[in-house]
């Protein structure tokens, strides 16, 4: 037992110094950046990010049936809408889909901009993947457009791209 106690006694001094010193998890982070802690704090959105030909993206104007063959194709479960300028009006997910077949409409005929979501949730590429998955588990979101200062369409994660780089 008074080896327990001295083991106890000495990780009490320990936490006591850190707190002192302000020893922070981000500088645990720092001194261990292959540990579980260290991943989750460090890796950023753009280490991670789908970019260049692996985003879905179409034009607004696009039918919805070419929308969800590049969904289909891109595997993330989502469409991200652009306008001429590259920039991001919306976003068309799994989700949407369903919504779309239970009300029971036509949508041969419609595009895109019909029905897709206006103003969604997105992250820039300097962010943690941390607050990635923390927007996305706060907001029940499955797909998270990645978007530079000006709204630009520069990337796309998923909560399974989470969960590969070991961040989820």
């Amino acid at each position: 037992s008074s080896t327990t106690v001295a083991l106890v006694m000495g990780d009490a001094i320990a936490i006591t110094l850190l707190n002192a010193r302000g020893f922070t998890p981000e500088d645990f982070a720092k001194s261990h950046p292959s540990g579980a802690l260290g991943r989750r704090l460090l890796t950023l959105v753009s280490n991670i990010m789908k970019s260049g030909d692996d985003i879905p993206i179409v034009s607004k104007e696009t039918s919805i049936i070419e929308s969800l063959l590049v969904m289909s194709q891109k595997a993330l479960g989502m469409v991200l809408i652009t306008d001429n300028n590259n920039t991001l009006p919306g976003i068309f997910t799994d989700g949407d889909l369903r919504r779309v077949l239970e009300k029971n409409i036509n949508f041969q005929n419609l595009s895109i901009k019909d029905v897709m979501t206006q103003n969604c949730k997105s992250i820039q590429p300097n962010k943690p993947a941390l607050i990635a998955l923390q927007m996305m588990e706060e907001y029940s979101l499955n797909s998270l457009p990645v978007v530079d200062g000006n709204n630009q369409v520069i990337g796309a994660i998923n909560m399974h791209t989470l969960m590969q780089a070991k961040v989820a």
